[in-house]
């Protein structure tokens, strides 16, 4: 059974706050050359994940935008909307952006605040992780979000969740558990990262069923 480790809307927005602030910091000190590195995102670079958060910010006109220039599927569009983007912004306005987002509660239409945190603390792992950056989450943030992740069913769950579904999650560093199977041990950051499908957190996942899992997500 899962240990939630429940936020108030507050603790959301404080986190989704503390998150922002800490990858703006991050992508200020980024050379040319790291910002167009791949990320842990296929086909996106560095510079594609951080346009991709400032649309975050998008109001409703800016929604009906991107409706017309649907490219046949939801992840096709977002791709199109984030690459879009990174081409029309400099560096300095996308750190710019991010940061000015700080304080903000808006919530773009068809998106909670809890999925907004999920994103923010995954893709900021997707820039730093490859870059061989820290940004450090707490665990009972991670915690947090990898509960809602496993719970969500609107938008419907990644192929992930299903396939983690099949592992006991245990994580190490604080009291959290989820699924039934063969354990997966790691710290909470970690199990988050699997959870959303990043098979770049599995070297620091001990237990019997790694091995399986690791071919699941790979395969």
């Amino acid at each position: 059974m899962t240990q939630t480790h429940a936020l108030d809307v507050d603790g959301v927005w404080r986190a989704i706050d503390a998150a922002r602030s800490s990858l703006a910091d991050l992508l200020a000190d980024l050379s040319a050359d790291e910002w167009r590195r791949p990320s842990l995102c296929p086909e996106w670079t560095v510079r594609d994940v951080a346009a991709h958060l400032t649309m975050q910010q998008a109001h409703v006109r800016e929604s009906l935008g991107t409706l017309l220039r649907w490219r046949g599927t939801i992840d096709r569009t977002i791709a199109y909307e984030a690459t879009r983007r990174a081409a029309a912004l400099t560096t300095e306005q996308l750190v710019m952006e991010i940061r000015g987002m700080v304080g903000s509660r808006h919530q773009r239409v068809g998106v909670t605040y809890k999925s907004m945190l999920i994103d923010n603390l995954v893709h900021g792992q997707d820039i730093a992780v490859p870059l061989g950056r820290t940004l450090p989450i707490r665990p009972a943030t991670a915690a947090f979000a990898a509960s809602r992740t496993l719970s969500m069913r609107w938008p419907p769950p990644l192929s992930s969740v299903r396939t983690v579904s099949r592992f006991r999650l245990v994580a190490t560093d604080i009291s959290w558990s989820a699924g039934d199977g063969p354990e997966v041990r790691g710290p909470m950051a970690a199990l988050l990262l699997v959870c959303c499908g990043r098979v770049a957190a599995l070297p620091q996942l001990t237990g019997d069923g790694v091995a399986d899992l690791r071919r699941r997500l790979t395969a």
